[in-house]
């Protein structure tokens, strides 16, 4: 039975995986669950690849590798990878964040990304992410997800900025994003006495942590129709997901090439890190694989260039109320079927091949399509997918769901939109 047949219960287990995932660390927790109950096994990159599983995948950071690579394929055979990011626009936490003022004890704050700072007022917030623990001699890797109102910024009041009504609002990311935490003086030290009660562990044990804050209102169906989802981190585990979900299904079919599905970090400050598109995370894995299949380095050469990257990013759906920012004859909408995106300055990676590679297998998978475009006059945002076609010399296609308030802490899209965009990732798995 088709999984387009059962949209609103895709996007129902699509949220069930953002509401579990809200630090890129937990959605490759996340993701290796789900890896694991489809016959997947986690692999040590440490370790010696002279045997590789048909169905693996590797972590490394908030980054993930996962691959279908049976035995009997030739080892110059190309892949077929579907790439996305766990990383979203947040607030992160300083290492020495206790902080306060009027009777108020606060955390320091960086901003992550491009972040709508509005949306992250008056919002009860979480704490999520991972820290480094000494354990005896050695250092241990420990996640947290802290899913209870721990954290608040409060909006100053219309009566102390009559202005904000013609002026509008304007927030400093250093002066005004620190949330309060608890009522009484600054102390020092206050954060990592937190941390330490949720990890059951000694303060001093704690040598220091990747954390970030979290919206805690659970995704769910919006509208009177409920052909909407509203959820945070959509921008871009709602790709993740449909990457992954397509990797588990189409595993099962036998196709002809081995399969990929990368989720990198840090794609929304550009990149360039060891689990990022912009590091050697892709090319380091589909090599090992390949000479763990007994090819060589020709092999690998030449496996790239039949290899097709599908880069899964959210696309702009036309906003009702800013109509005039989009361009006019490329509207895109939320249930109108996966986004292909365009950009002559190559800010997408797409090229007229992957365009109607992608194109084709949409129409094999019975589901409508779109193409969008950057307005004209406005600057053009970017993928993982330049990155990967420059970096490796593959081919790539960039597409994404539709979808409303990116970069918002809570943002918006349609709920046939995943179940299409499995489906195709499905089709493209499956092309020669």
């Amino acid at each position: 039975m088709s999984i387009i047949e059962f949209p609103e219960r895709v996007a129902l287990d699509m949220a069930s995986y953002i509401d579990a995932s809200p630090s890129p660390y937990h959605a490759c927790d996340t993701s290796a669950e789900r890896l694991v109950a489809g016959g997947f096994t986690e692999i040590n990159e440490l370790e010696t690849w002279t045997e590789v599983p048909e169905r693996g995948f590797v972590r490394r950071g908030g980054s993930l590798f996962a691959w279908y690579f049976p035995a009997e394929l030739d080892p110059a055979t190309g892949f077929r990878i579907a790439g996305a990011h766990t990383d979203s626009p947040n607030l992160r936490i300083k290492p020495r964040p206790d902080t306060g003022a009027a009777g108020f004890r606060q955390l320091g704050v960086e901003v992550y990304g491009g972040v709508l700072l509005n949306s992250w007022l008056d919002r009860d917030l979480g704490i999520s992410g991972r820290a480094f623990v000494s354990d005896g001699p050695h250092l241990v890797e420990r996640h947290f997800k802290v899913d209870r109102p721990i954290l608040r910024v409060p909006q100053l009041a219309i009566h102390l900025d009559r202005a904000i009504g013609e002026k509008g609002l304007k927030l400093d990311k250093q002066q005004h994003m620190a949330p309060v935490m608890a009522v009484g003086d600054s102390k020092e030290g206050a954060f990592a006495e937190f941390l330490a009660q949720e990890l059951g562990i000694a303060p001093g044990a704690i040598k220091s942590y990747d954390a970030m804050v979290h919206d805690l209102t659970p995704s769910g169906l919006l509208g009177t129709e409920k052909d909407m989802l509203a959820a945070p981190r959509l921008d871009n585990l709602c790709s993740s997901y449909c990457a992954l979900t397509a990797l588990i299904e189409t595993a099962a079919k036998g196709p002809s090439h081995p399969l990929a599905v990368t989720l990198f970090d840090h794609e929304e400050v550009g990149s360039a890190s060891r689990g990022g598109a912009d590091g050697p995370l892709l090319g380091d894995v589909t090599e090992r694989l390949i000479l763990a299949r007994g090819g060589d380095r020709d092999s690998y050469l030449r496996s790239i260039q039949d290899s097709i990257c599908v880069s899964a990013d959210m696309a702009h759906a036309v906003h009702p109320n800013y109509v005039d920012r989009h361009e006019p004859d490329h509207h895109i909408h939320l249930n109108g079927g996966p986004v292909i995106k365009v950009n002559a300055n190559q800010r997408y990676a797409t090229e007229a091949e992957t365009e109607a590679l992608f194109q084709m297998a949409c129409e094999r998978a019975g589901v409508p399509f779109q193409k969008w475009v950057m307005k004209t006059n406005m600057a053009c945002g970017s993928t993982i997918g330049p990155l990967t076609a420059a970096k490796h010399g593959m081919r790539t296609v960039d597409v994404g769901c539709a979808q409303l308030s990116m970069h918002s802490a809570r943002e918006l899209c349609g709920v046939k939109d995943p179940a299409w965009m499995v489906s195709a990732l499905g089709e493209m798995f499956l092309m020669n």
